[in-house]
């Protein structure tokens, strides 16, 4: 009886706050071949299919792209390591996603503090995707840099090759790196990178790269980025494409990273997976060597995939994780307006989950397994955005796989994992497995 009104409770709270929003816009189904016809030839076999075009024929050659990315995944996750990486000095913003009066009044609140100089500097790591769009302020990366405090200059010279302009509204700082490997296929084509001494107490230097939820806020888990701090692992907390800074003018939200376009949703995530390994590229630049991920929900899925494709990845959190891409984007209640312009077109809960074949975890289940990893996977009772069942399939595939795994429950849903007291629960699942993932790792070399 009281299991089933704490159902009940919790699936109320759950929809109310997946309903509260009310910037959701449904846009129509496009098929956004032209984004993807720089990798696939069968997305640039002829012109874009006239408006009356039969709606058969589209689902059919996305089908094919997706068969195509698959087959040469390698090559579609593939990236030439970024020449422009730089540190930027600057008060962080909000960047809010939503326009309820208290997130406005929050956001005015930093505003406010950054003029004042209540608000200390931050600095965050930027370059150029390798992965280009059509909107120039996407393609520019943006993390967010917490170094451990025994990786930070202390009163120790800064090497030549970083320069600082602290009198700059803007401070840039340049790695001035010159040094750096090619990646095609997974593969690198050489490595002549700098590298400095392990850390002060004799580990190796450790870092993780962090990325938040869809339509997450710049601040979005940097709390975690500093629990990490105190373990002595560094954190660059990774701005996924068309988020925060990266959000193109004309949007409130988000959107552009999972719509009804498919082509563009497909592309966004090849460009986190690749400015995710580019991240690890830098870090490697700056003398790291062990390295982890962190996901959350979307970025859960982009994480995935980057540590299927990236060897260097051992240590990885999927806070919310799911099979199929198209599955989530049908059943989930906070994606329930991109199902209305798919349902609009008329395609299927199956033909969605195919049209997104080369974006889910599930068509990279047996190369996620192939190199050693040890992962993490934490999922919600009462999630009604990545439902029970498809995060279920997540832990008996890695069971059938032998993936060295720990497998985490939350008594509550998706989003009422951000509210008290299940986001401490889930902080600690988080900061626990990731501290003694990597004290375990430092002591596999040592």
């Amino acid at each position: 009886m009281l299991s089933k009104l704490y159902a009940k409770w919790m699936y109320a709270w759950e929809t109310a706050l997946t309903t509260r929003d009310t910037n959701r816009i449904i846009r129509p189904l496009e098929w956004g071949f032209d984004w993807l016809q720089d990798f696939s030839p069968l997305a640039s076999a002829h012109a874009p299919a006239a408006a009356d075009a039969p709606a058969a024929d589209d689902y059919a050659r996305m089908i094919a792209i997706n068969a195509d990315i698959v087959a040469r995944a390698e090559e579609f996750f593939g990236y030439q390591t970024p020449a422009d990486f730089r540190l930027e000095a600057r008060h962080p913003q909000l960047f809010p996603t939503n326009v309820r009066p208290e997130t406005l009044q929050e956001d005015a609140e930093i505003k406010r503090q950054a003029e004042t100089g209540e608000l200390d500097v931050a600095e965050f790591l930027r370059f150029t995707s390798p992965v280009r769009t059509r909107y120039p302020e996407n393609d520019t990366v943006n993390a967010r840099w917490f170094p451990a405090p025994e990786h930070r200059y202390s009163n120790r010279r800064r090497p030549q090759s970083v320069i600082s302009t602290p009198k700059s509204p803007n401070v840039v700082i340049s790695t001035g790196a010159t040094d750096s490997f090619t990646v095609r296929g997974g593969v690198e084509k050489s490595a002549s990178l700098p590298r400095t001494p392990h850390s002060p107490n004799g580990k190796p230097k450790q870092a993780m790269i962090v990325m938040p939820q869809w339509n997450a806020d710049a601040f979005s888990h940097n709390a975690l980025c500093t629990l990490f701090n105190r373990f002595g692992i560094s954190c660059l907390r990774l701005s996924k494409p068309y988020h925060d800074i990266r959000r193109p003018v004309e949007l409130e939200r988000s959107d552009y990273a999972v719509s009804a376009n498919v082509g563009r949703t497909t592309e966004a995530c090849r460009q986190a997976v690749v400015d995710i390994r580019s991240c690890i590229d830098w870090l490697q630049q700056q003398g790291y060597e062990q390295f982890g991920v962190l996901g959350t929900s979307l970025g859960s899925c982009y994480a995935f995939i980057a540590a299927a494709f990236d060897p260097r990845l051992q240590v990885c959190a999927f806070n919310h994780a799911s099979t199929w891409f198209g599955d989530v984007t049908w059943t989930g209640q906070s994606t329930r307006h991109i199902r209305a312009a798919f349902e609009q077109a008329g395609l299927t809960q199956d033909q969605v989950r195919k049209i997104f074949s080369g974006v889910s975890p599930m068509s990279y289940m047996e190369r996620f397994a192939a190199t050693p990893k040890r992962a993490l996977v934490v999922h919600a009772t009462y999630d009604l955005t990545f439902p029970l069942e498809y995060s279920l399939e997540v832990l008996k595939n890695f069971d059938a796989l032998n993936i060295d795994y720990v497998s985490r429950v939350l008594p509550c849903g998706h989003y009422t994992t951000g509210e008290t007291p299940y986001k401490y629960l889930d902080g600690w699942y988080l900061g626990s497995f990731i501290y003694s993932s990597f004290k375990r790792l430092a002591k596999s070399i040592a």
